[in-house]
């Protein structure tokens, strides 16, 4: 069941205390049980960034077919500050998540989990409003230090900050770009990196991340032409 704030946080200092609150309920030990569904979700900002859509698509776990998509465009009521774009952005992200008739059973964000200067990214605040099953797959790092993993396909080199592991450099296709996976809620390091390169048979970035990215770019253009 999906959760949400009664009064979202309007500055910096209510919102980092917000996550301070909440940071305590995440957990990252328990392994990935059994889905069907898996969920990606991904925003998109106006040119002056003062609209946002946020788009989720849901994909069949085995055949990564889509099942599902919504959207759902508003205004941005946060300013933009590193580390506390979850308050940008989750607002639409919910919105759309609760016009989908099929329930993801995994959610899979664009942007961080527990690698995170708070151990609190988007991922993690979705998972713990949704009681789902959260990951983030990131483009670049955030925070943390890792080895360069090798060219194979697969290969992967452990995140670390402040000593502890919060996720994975992940080489999903030969000699491309590593990705960054850190699990936001319900699901460990581990099955999380293992997930995210299922979901990326043919490209860098999992099929869930390309495809929201593709439908909030769609809804964004269609709702300011």
């Amino acid at each position: 069941m999906l959760i949400t704030h009664e009064t979202w946080p309007r500055s910096a200092p209510e919102a980092e205390a917000e996550q301070g609150r909440l940071a305590g309920a995440v957990d990252v030990s328990v392994p990935l049980g059994p889905h069907r569904y898996i969920a990606g979700l991904d925003v998109a900002y106006a040119v002056d960034s003062s609209r946002v859509a946020g788009a989720v698509v849901v994909l069949d776990a085995d055949t990564l077919a889509v099942e599902d998509m919504a959207t759902a465009v508003m205004d941005v009521e946060f300013p933009y500050v590193p580390g506390l774009l979850a308050f940008r952005e989750l607002p639409a992200l919910i919105a759309a998540l609760a016009e989908l008739t099929v329930e993801p059973d995994v959610l899979v964000c664009d942007g961080y989990g527990i690698a995170h200067p708070r151990r609190f990214g988007l991922a993690c605040h979705l998972g713990v409003l949704s009681g789902k099953p959260t990951l983030g797959v990131a483009k670049t790092a955030f925070v943390g230090q890792f080895a360069e993993p090798g060219d194979r396909r697969g290969e992967a080199s452990e995140l670390v900050h402040d000593g502890a592991v919060v996720g994975a450099a992940l080489r999903t296709q030969y000699a491309t770009k590593p990705i960054f996976v850190s699990p936001g809620h319900l699901v460990t390091v581990e099955d999380a990196t293992r997930l995210a390169l299922r979901l990326a048979p043919k490209y860098r970035l999992p099929e869930t991340t390309r495809l929201a990215d593709q439908l909030s770019r769609r809804a964004l253009g269609g709702a300011e032409g």
